[in-house]
């Protein structure tokens, strides 16, 4: 059987990764094709180029490269017309993927199509269900409220569970050496994994905690390794004693040893979650985008741990609230509030509960809904 995967992002990278090792896990004999990260081709891949031509987010930031992106457009949509795969799964990053979904089944209109990560229609724009159901046959969702969206649009969809749930826990061994070299409280800051979220966001996060830490706090500051220099950079300008971590490892050590954390809105909260990390989110987009976010979103919340858990635990900075002193005020309540953070680890438990802590491994559930939907529409392993 023969899999085309497209992913976008270093997150659809790692949900990439877990589902080709499920589908492997299933059917030994899976072939691969596509377009990924280090993950997904550690995991068998073989890239057709490099994953990062594809990882921007915001107009502003899309503009410059509109003609690259249509090239890889044309290129992928070309691809999977010639090998002709069994099923073509795109992963999140949806207004590449749907492009591509486009111009592919205008060439083959019967390819079979999944779509991993339900796009946010119960945030905003709810119409892009309706967009997607032409173009995408069966949706993995991530969230347990998601398939009844998915399905009332003319989808088949599953919850598959969310990754989150099986990082695994940091190693004692690296805690006690980070403990070592950082004494004292620490907290996180997390400004953001791409470019346009890390100089938007360090300054002020840097401002912030200016004005709680108190004497021998030290501030952590995780990140990936290509963000590393940049990271260094803005954080060189803070006020306060900080170190960049970039090592996966050390990382882990530096969510189970904080104290609080300061992040950018995204699937970081989860992690937070999943380290028993109370903490404050806090999010802005450049203007333009920003401008067109607050007519369209839907919601008085965009914290994952908020809406699973279905509170409102987890205190917000966003778009024109995302300043210093605000991140200040919350940032003191989480830090010296026992009662505000004992809320917060109780959201938390039930998010993960919600998202399938406990249960199969979501890559190993994704890779069973992949074979059902295939197995309905009588194409199986041979």
């Amino acid at each position: 059987m023969k899999v085309f995967l497209i992913a976008g992002e270093p997150s659809g990278d790692r949900l990439g990764a877990a589902l080709m090792e499920g589908l492997r896990d299933l059917v030994p004999d899976m072939r691969f094709d596509g377009v990924g990260g280090e993950g997904m081709e550690g995991a068998g891949l073989t890239s057709r180029y490099a994953m990062s031509d594809l990882s921007v987010m915001g107009l502003a930031e899309v503009l410059p490269r509109i003609a690259l992106l249509r090239r890889r457009i044309h290129q992928t949509a070309q691809a999977i017309a010639d090998t002709r795969p069994d099923v073509v799964i795109t992963i999140d990053s949806p207004d590449f993927c749907l492009r591509v979904l486009a111009r592919a089944r205008a060439l083959c209109p019967d390819l079979p199509t999944v779509h991993y990560v339900a796009p946010s229609v119960w945030a905003w724009r709810p119409g892009r269900a309706a967009k997607m159901a032409p173009l995408v046959d069966h949706v993995l969702a991530l969230l347990p409220f998601e398939p009844p969206f998915m399905q009332a649009a003319g989808m088949s969809c599953d919850f598959v569970g969310h990754p989150v749930v099986t990082e695994p826990p940091a190693d004692p061994a690296d805690i006690a050496a980070l403990r070592a070299r950082v004494p004292g409280r620490v907290i996180l800051a997390l400004p953001g994994s791409r470019r346009g979220e890390i100089t938007r966001h360090a300054p002020c996060f840097g401002a912030a905690l200016a004005q709680v830490l108190g004497p021998g706090d030290r501030v952590l500051v995780p990140t990936v390794a290509s963000q590393a220099a940049l990271m260094r950079a803005q954080v060189a300008e803070w006020r306060v004693p900080a170190e960049v971590v970039d090592d996966p490892r050390a990382k882990r050590a530096a969510f189970a040893l904080a104290h609080t954390a300061l992040a950018a809105s995204g699937t970081v909260s989860l992690e937070l979650a999943a380290s028993d990390t109370p903490m404050v989110i806090a999010y802005d987009l450049n203007l333009l985008t920003r401008l067109i976010a607050e007519r369209l979103i839907r919601l008085d919340t965009v914290t994952l741990v908020n809406l699973v858990s279905d509170t409102r635990a987890i205190p917000e900075c966003l778009g024109r609230n995302c300043t210093t002193p605000a991140i200040a005020g919350a940032l003191q309540q989480v830090m010296g509030d026992d009662a505000v953070r004992a809320d917060q680890r109780r959201a938390m438990a039930l998010t993960l509960e919600r998202l399938g802590q406990g249960g199969p491994p979501p890559g190993l559930r994704a890779a069973q809904s992949v074979l059902a939907f295939l197995a309905a529409r009588g194409r199986t392993p041979a």
